[in-house]
């Protein structure tokens, strides 16, 4: 049977009942075929001919909170399918062939939720993240949502793993609360100054400190004090812990910026955070080391089952934002290297180390380069001749172990196509900066002893005396490991560490490419969604 257009049903006659009946038939045909998953006919009965099931009406009601997991309820055509309820609350005929189409609709649209909900709204390769695709084509709805376990009030559940998960989900419906909180009615008055100190005058004292309390950096019961002192520095300390500023109490213009988001712009960071960890692996079982970007920090976990469990913590140095960004990606680190010979890449040479040895042939021994020939010949001093050599593609520089190495004592290897990987540096001075994108785009970590012993765990007899005195010997030596440990790069501007939510700049502007996919495809949804409803049936005679 073909669905009619809207003009063929306007132009239906006066008192036609044929009209509504077969409006509502289009509705259900085409929320059926707008789905990007799976449309097969469910076995599950939202729909019968007596009309909705108490499962149907319950189902609609668990997409229209899908904004808890920071989705859009219009993405499922939540407005037809509770329109489609009260046409046959209304009772309009119901065929075989309606509720059979009907059936089709809620179940296509309970699976795009579920996919969704684990797998994510758009692919991560759609925003230039390296992960698999993720699963979810043709996602069952029976195993999680069957009438029987929505008419209990107790819907099955397939959100993430992740223990950060429920945290995000909490903190999304905190900042929702706050987009209404008088403490944003007015914007905080300028500083008298480029910044404001501990001691000085301000005159939004009172409005600092509510919006503070607010966040829940300062307790709902201090006073208010009459100048910038005090609990209300301390307030701000916390603040600034938890959006990645120099906890020192200074308002200076990147403080003062951040108190200035709105809790909307809080809540977008949220959703996008949930999105994204939709898309991160995550094993069942084994050990785990996830590098978050924007927070310039590294987490290794142990997970067994649902339960996971944290090791090492430690800042990263990672690549520039102007120059050098970081692939976001996931591999298998697959061997340690001690004291590791640093290969100079090709961009590195041809864009840095070829011009400032031209102008400076001496910087070649101070750097402790030597030549490698394309037949294995190793060669400790530049001959002449030598850097049309390198140009040419005919010799390389690489760097020997050593003090001033770039890769430092310790490099942790998981091969990819862009040839990335943690290491340690000679310039840890980098790691007590607040901002961190200095490299290449290799991942330097602070603490590479506590990395290597958390790899190597059950590697043998690595001792961590062992890690110590091997590194130190200054050998070249390479370790393979006996069970590949994934590594995940990551990229999200909110997270949850210790109960406490954290905020981090858009460093690559991802979130910014994220949103305006999210957008588009919501949009397209909604479209397609809102021209299907543009006639109501019960307003054709």
């Amino acid at each position: 049977m073909l669905c009619p257009s809207p003009l063929t049903l306007a132009a239906s006659a006066a008192g036609d009942s044929r009209a509504r009946f077969l409006r509502a038939v289009c509705v259900a045909c085409v929320l059926a075929s707008f789905s990007s998953v799976s449309a097969a006919a469910d076995a599950l009965p939202w729909f019968d001919s007596q009309g909705p099931t108490t499962a149907a009406r319950q189902a609609v009601e668990l997409l229209s909170g899908a904004a808890a997991d920071g989705l859009e309820a219009g993405d499922y055509g939540v407005v037809s399918l509770r329109q489609e309820i009260e046409l046959t609350d209304e009772a309009v005929e119901l065929t075989a062939d309606r509720v059979a189409r009907l059936n089709s609709a809620f179940g296509s649209a309970l699976r795009r939720y579920l996919s969704d909900l684990r797998y994510g709204r758009v692919q991560p390769q759609q925003v230039g993240f390296r992960y698999l695709a993720s699963g979810g084509g043709d996602i069952r709805v029976e195993p999680w949502l069957s009438p029987a376990t929505l008419a209990a009030g107790e819907p099955a559940t397939t959100t993430p793993r992740w223990p950060e998960y429920d945290g995000l989900r909490q903190a999304l419906a905190s900042y929702r609360e706050l987009a209404d909180h008088p403490a944003w009615a007015q914007t905080l008055p300028p500083l008298a100054g480029s910044k404001l100190n501990p001691g000085q005058h301000y005159a939004g004292v009172a409005q600092l400190q509510e919006r503070l309390v607010a966040f829940g950096d300062q307790p709902a019961d201090t006073a208010p004090p009459t100048r910038y002192e005090g609990s209300l520095v301390e307030g701000v300390k916390s603040f600034q812990e938890r959006h990645g500023l120099a906890a020192d109490g200074v308002i200076g213009k990147e403080t003062f910026e951040q108190l200035q988001v709105s809790p909307q712009a809080r809540v977008e960071q949220l959703e996008l955070a949930l999105e994204r960890l939709r898309w991160t692996p995550l094993p069942r079982s084994g050990r785990l080391i996830v590098v978050n970007v924007p927070e310039f920090m590294l987490h290794a976990y142990r997970v067994e089952g649902d339960q996971i469990n944290s090791g090492p913590v430690m800042r990263v140095v990672v690549g520039n934002a102007r120059k050098s960004r970081t692939p976001i990606f996931a591999a298998a680190m697959r061997t340690i290297e001690f004291n590791p010979y640093w290969n100079i890449p090709p961009s590195i040479l041809r864009d840095e180390t070829l011009p400032r040895l031209q102008r400076d042939p001496g910087y070649f021994e101070r750097q402790g380069y030597e030549l490698v020939g394309s037949d294995g010949r190793v060669l400790s001093s530049l001959p002449e001749g030598g850097l049309d050599a390198i140009a040419q593609g005919q010799m390389r520089i690489r760097q020997r172990p050593g003090a001033g190495n770039a890769l430092g004592d310790i490099k942790f290897v998981f091969p990819n196509d862009d040839n990335i990987y943690l290491h340690y540096t000679p310039t840890p001075y980098l790691f007590k900066r607040d901002r961190r994108d200095f490299s290449h785009g290799c991942i330097r970590v602070e603490a590479p002893v506590d990395l290597a012993e958390f790899v190597l765990d059950g590697e043998g007899a690595w001792t961590r005396d062992r890690i110590v005195r091997t590194k130190k010997s200054g050998r070249s030596m390479s370790v393979r490991l006996q069970d590949e440990l994934p590594v995940v790069i990551a990229y999200s501007t909110a997270t949850v560490r210790n109960g406490r939510v954290h905020f981090f700049p858009d460093i690559y502007g991802h979130d910014r490419t994220l949103r305006a996919a999210l957008r588009q495809r919501s949009a397209a949804l909604q479209g397609q969604a809102s021209r299907l409803t543009s006639v109501d049936p019960r307003s054709i005679p």
